[in-house]
């Protein structure tokens, strides 16, 4: 199967002039930024306002989640009453994140507090019941689920058995029957009224934190100690959001951005290590989820994930600096690994793959469950199709399924349930358990769901642009002034732009893989870098279509606009 290489070009949405031209009066904002703020969502000054400022006050009250109180209730007891709590994470960052999250914080409220990370290749996904076992040998009297636990009854009953109360926080799509719990916290339920559903499974537990904290408060329980500042633990709030691909619109935007300002002071010693060994200098959205998430991330995909809990928690800088490289070598040989499985897995295909299938199933015994799901979203980005990858061992496979646009995953594994021993996830990514002799019909199932769902133009991949412009509007201070709409991530993505009819100068290849060159429109022009493209160098010979993301360059203290090329194509062609 040869992977698809062109994407077509669709406008985001229209907006509407007369509104433009309002939003830009009074938010003092460009034309520009007025019609992008509209294709976010913004439809009067006071959205206008919000989402420009993006300020903390503006949270929504964590009480109107469904079991709040119940959690609330009863973690002040434990905090009071000097209870041990154990919180249960994930392996993934998100879970790391989270966990580190509450533990900080309920050890500074007070709370003697014990944490547990399953181990991948050992324990699997979800919330352990040897793990419960264990806190309460240990003393423990109320256990704290963050980023799992949704869909665990069998463990949520083994709870109640061993005399824990348990709180769950989670993100995850719930199935039709909660686990009978003390408290399930989570924004899908049906029932709960919370506003914002696309946090993170660390989005949630900052939310449970917030809510104990205000109602220890209103005890008097902070008389006698000091009550911690929560926008200290934000850099943790937006590590695991980012990394979790969670939407960075409403709630998620504005802890994110506050997160970032957090993640560059550089206070947690963590942090500072993690940001040494991978050369960042200053922190983004882009930086998190290509360069420190990945590391932080590594142990729990081939070794412990409680290593990076342990970081984030660690507060001697020469410690963070040791345990930052050993996590920096495991993502070396994470890589190692992943492009070995990523070799084979389109070795495969070539062999394998008929072009008229929708979805992509492929299982073997030689693959490392930590590393199958990047792997399955390398291979969604070549092939656009529903993607499911299965680690197989001793007779049972983990798998780790991504997905494309318009085709819901968690529902997809729900429609093919009967061939699953466990399944759980999101829209776009989702892991799975299967007995090795059910994956043939298991692939079946899936491929026709994929068939019932799917049309031949949502298999054809996408671009999604904002707005057409002139190379004129793009001074350095218009450029600059997109800085406002950041964060930029998933659900919040980075202006991309179209330019049309175009001619292209002084073009060159940088180092047999880049371009670039000046693009040209009536008497203006701007440079273009075009990473990855340096083989589609003759389609620059007449006139052109540009897609691109604006920035600006700093180069011996010279600012300058530059184009970050996404696709061109040859002027006049549709879409």
């Amino acid at each position: 199967m040869n992977p698809l290489l062109r994407y077509l070009w669709d406008c985001r949405g229209e907006v509407d002039a007369a509104l433009t031209r309002i939003l830009a009066e009074k938010l003092q904002v460009s034309p520009l930024v007025a019609a992008l703020l509209q294709q976010r969502g913004v439809t009067d000054i006071d959205q206008g306002l919000q989402y420009l400022s993006s300020r903390l006050a503006a949270m929504p009250d964590p009480l109107l989640m469904a079991d709040m109180e119940a959690a609330v209730v009863r973690l002040c007891r434990a905090v009071q009453g000097g209870e041990r709590i154990a919180v249960h994470g994930d392996y993934d960052v998100d879970g790391i994140t989270a966990s580190a999250l509450l533990v900080e914080n309920l050890r500074a409220f007070g709370a003697t507090v014990d944490y547990y990370i399953p181990l991948r290749l050992v324990d699997g996904y979800g919330l352990s019941g040897e793990a419960l076992q264990r806190a309460a040998v240990s003393g423990a009297r109320v256990a704290v689920s963050v980023d799992c636990g949704v869909s665990a009854h069998e463990e949520a009953r083994l709870a109640k058995e061993l005399g824990l109360d348990l709180i769950i926080t989670d993100h995850h799509q719930p199935p039709e029957q909660l686990p009978e719990a003390l408290a399930v916290i989570n924004p899908h339920r049906t029932d709960c009224a919370f506003p914002d559903k696309g946090l993170a499974g660390v989005g949630v537990a900052f939310m449970l934190l917030v809510a104990l904290r205000s109602r220890l408060r209103q005890q008097g329980w902070f008389q006698q100690r000091p009550e911690p500042d929560l926008r200290h633990s934000l850099d943790l709030v937006a590590l695991g959001t980012i990394a979790d691909i969670a939407p960075l619109s409403g709630l998620n935007r504005i802890l994110v951005k506050a997160g970032l300002a957090v993640l560059n002071q550089g206070q947690r010693p963590g942090i500072a290590a993690l940001k040494q060994v991978a050369d960042v200098k200053e922190v983004s959205c882009g930086s998190v989820g290509f360069r420190l998430a990945p590391r932080l991330n590594a142990a729990g995909r081939l070794q412990d994930a409680a290593q990076g809990v342990a970081l984030l928690l660690e507060p001697l800088a020469d410690k963070a600096l040791e345990s930052a490289r050993q996590l920096d070598d495991c993502n070396r040989q994470r890589q190692a690994i992943e492009q070995q499985t990523l070799d084979q897995a389109l070795e495969r295909l070539a062999e394998e793959y008929d072009p008229a299938q929708r979805s992509i199933v492929l299982a073997d015994p030689e693959w490392h469950s930590g590393v199958i799901g990047i792997v399955a979203s390398r291979l969604v980005e070549r092939f656009y199709r529903p993607t499911v990858l299965i680690a197989v061992e001793n007779g049972r496979g983990k798998g780790s399924a991504r997905s494309i646009r318009g085709f819901h995953l968690y529902r997809a594994l729900h429609d093919s349930r009967q061939h699953l021993s466990a399944y759980g996830g999101h829209e776009f990514a989702a892991g799975l358990s299967i007995p090795a002799d059910n994956i043939n019909a298991f692939a079946s199932a899936f491929e026709a769901v994929a068939e019932q769902e799917l049309s031949e133009e949502q298999l054809q991949p996408r671009h999604l642009f904002d707005q057409e412009v002139l190379l004129e509007e793009l001074t350095p201070e218009t450029v600059v002034e997109l800085d406002q709409l950041a964060p930029f991530g998933a659900g919040n993505p980075q202006p991309l732009l179209v330019a049309r009819n175009l001619r292209a100068q002084q073009v060159q290849v940088l180092g047999d893989k880049h371009l670039r060159f000046t693009a040209r429109q009536g008497g203006y022009s701007q440079a273009c870098i075009a990473f990855g493209m340096a083989e589609r160098s003759d389609e620059l010979a007449g006139e052109f279509d540009l897609l691109f993301t604006p920035g600006i360059n700093e180069w011996r203290d010279r600012r300058s606009v530059q184009l970050k090329v996404k696709d061109f194509r040859v002027s006049g062609q549709e879409r």
